[in-house]
């Protein structure tokens, strides 16, 4: 097993939503904190309409499970314009000093 290389700075941020006062709701995001992480590719990036989105294996540590820094699939990362929407978490490995957030790169058109 390889040590990550925790080189990027990445904010983890929440969604949260606001009453619209129209019976809806706007959503908006704060962040949670900013974590160290590995950021790597996990496959071949795909086509969707005119948006694009690659697939990533984000590597931070690990942080127990309730706590609000530990990543959630409904979080995401943002490094400056840069939005990575988490997917998944799993335990990187048996001693659980790192969680692997499968994610995805959103872009535009």
């Amino acid at each position: 097993m390889s040590v990550p290389n925790l080189s990027r700075r990445l904010t983890l941020e929440a969604p949260q939503r606001l009453a619209d006062g129209a019976g809806g709701y706007t959503e908006n995001w704060v962040p949670l904190g900013r974590l160290w992480a590995e950021v790597a590719p996990r496959g071949a990036g795909r086509e969707v309409d005119v948006a694009s989105q690659v697939n990533l294996r984000i590597t931070v540590r690990a942080a127990p499970p309730g706590a609000p820094s530990r990543p959630r699939p409904e979080m995401r990362f943002r490094e400056g314009v840069r939005i990575f929407r988490i997917e998944a978490v799993t335990e990187g490995d048996a001693t659980g000093r790192t969680l692997i957030c499968f994610a995805k790169e959103e872009t535009g058109a």
